[in-house]
């Protein structure tokens, strides 16, 4: 790359998000991560990059991650949204305070950091978006009620923002994991997926690393399903 670019990484302490951020350093992205575990400071040292320990439910934590990032590096290029897990319930038990969690979590984990970040890349006329959501995004799936009604909006914010930004050379797209290795293996899961088995982080955080490079340069306001074949829809 004949600039030095930098890729944020927010909840990226472990699973996906972690995967994503050593891929990217592995392309030669400077790496800066965001984690509430504190893994997120220790992998970034590890890759030679900067760490903050904080909430990406916090738009404070978030401003001082941009701002770091900006003193140490100079620019934000890549910005990729991972996050934790929301409320699971029967559709009808799920309380008031359950689904402003699963809104937080699965919703608003890519608003916050947009908003904070994307400034910085429609300035200097360039930068990729890349949101982990679920392959179950236009298929809900009663197992995860929280997950498919706040993953849907990500996608309807995605289509607004790539619409809006493309002007400014700044693209969004989902990243739409199945069965991942991240989480515990369950046999009628697998045997459920055509390919036969769980997917892997590294492929998740590979796909995420294609649409951050030039060679994604003409794909904005996508859904990339990394599924195994789960999901066959258009």
């Amino acid at each position: 790359m004949s600039v030095e670019k930098v890729a944020v990484v927010v909840a990226g302490g472990s699973g996906m998000g972690a995967a994503a951020a050593k891929r990217l350093a592995a392309d030669g992205f400077k790496i800066a991560i965001l984690s509430s575990s504190g893994k997120g400071e220790a992998l970034a040292k590890e890759l030679g990059g900067l760490g903050v320990t904080g909430s990406n439910q916090s738009n404070d934590d978030l401003q001082r991650l941009a701002d770091l990032t900006l003193e140490r590096f100079g620019r934000i290029d890549v910005l990729v949204n991972s996050g934790g897990h929301g409320p699971r319930a029967p559709i009808l038990e799920i309380t008031d305070e359950q689904w402003r969690t699963g809104m937080d979590v699965y919703l608003m984990n890519v608003i916050r950091p947009v908003r904070i970040m994307a400034p910085h890349m429609i300035k200097q006329k360039g930068g990729a978006i890349i949101n982990i959501s679920t392959a179950w995004v236009a298929e809900p799936n009663a197992m995860f009620p929280t997950s498919a009604v706040f993953r849907a909006g990500v996608t309807a914010y995605t289509k607004i923002f790539a619409n809006t930004y493309a002007p400014d050379n700044v693209r969004m797209n989902n990243v739409l994991p199945g069965w991942i290795d991240s989480l515990p293996t369950v046999e009628e899961r697998r045997d459920n997926v055509p390919m036969q088995r769980y997917g892997t982080s590294e492929e998740v955080a590979a796909t995420i690393a294609f649409l951050a490079s030039e060679g994604a340069g003409y794909i904005t306001g996508q859904n990339i399903r990394v599924d195994g074949g789960v999901i066959r829809a258009l």
